[in-house]
């Protein structure tokens, strides 16, 4: 998306944002998209809202406390709104003024559900999986999801799993890894 295209959403995001959060409780409104953080993925686009806090990290956590404890309503009505709106906003994310991206932070949202819907429905409950990944191996799940192989890197990462179970050698090394544990258990 073209930046002004962008800066046209989040003026009207932020408009918005004055409507429902009035007295100034949020500084400033970013939307950034696929590019601007690793976190975000091809084609979301993710709303930052930020407010108003001292240095510290305790300041920081105390603020955005305060902050949900007095707009807990109007932030979820918020985010069911702006996602029936731009159904690519999966994700918002409230942090503090002084935050330098390492700070704590509120997340509100999550992935589309209908990739995770057909992802229970291939194989069963899905198990959440936490991986760190670098800019190469980002950049190869982004290329399965631009040529439309999977909605999300969560599906990518699955796309890619089924792969590996299809070679024949995976079947040897699963027979491998079974003697292995037998051998273990004589131990």
């Amino acid at each position: 998306m073209d930046q002004v295209a962008l800066g046209r959403i989040e003026e009207q995001i932020g408009e918005e944002v004055s409507k429902r959060f009035p007295g100034g409780a949020v500084q400033r409104v970013r939307v950034l998209q696929y590019g601007d953080e690793p976190m975000i993925e091809p084609g979301e686009l993710l709303v930052r809202l930020i407010v108003e806090a001292a240095e510290g990290e305790k300041d920081q956590e105390r603020a955005l406390h305060a902050f949900e404890e007095a707009h807990d309503e109007a932030l979820k009505h918020f985010r069911k709104d702006l996602s029936a709106e731009l159904p690519n906003v999966w994700r918002m994310v409230v942090l503090t003024s002084s935050d330098t991206g390492h700070g704590p932070r509120m997340v509100l949202g999550g992935r589309r559900s209908d990739s995770l819907a057909a992802g229970a429905a291939e194989g069963g409950e899905l198990t959440p999986v936490m991986a760190r990944l670098g800019r190469v191996d980002l950049e190869t799940l982004d290329a399965l999801m631009t040529a439309g192989i999977a909605a999300s890197r969560a599906e990518a990462v699955r796309w890619a799993l089924a792969r590996i179970r299809e070679r024949p050698a995976y079947a040897q090394l699963r027979e491998r890894a079974r003697e292995i544990e037998r051998l273990k258990t004589e131990f």
